[in-house]
């Protein structure tokens, strides 16, 4: 899977559901983030970075 693939479906994900009280989202394409600021005022930071590509072995 493509990480900016994984990112976008991440942020529908994020941004749809109602159970988290997202009132904004932040994404930074460049350094793979997403600030989320929910309806409380928490700011939570998601980061995301692919950690193995399905075409690399294990060894």
């Amino acid at each position: 899977m493509e990480l900016n693939y994984f990112k976008d479906r991440l942020f529908d994900l994020i941004n749809e559901s109602d159970e988290l009280g997202v009132a904004d989202i932040e994404a930074d394409d460049r350094k793979n983030t997403f600030l989320i600021r929910t309806a409380d005022g928490s700011v939570i930071m998601v980061e995301c970075r692919m950690i193995q590509d399905k075409d690399v072995g294990t060894g």
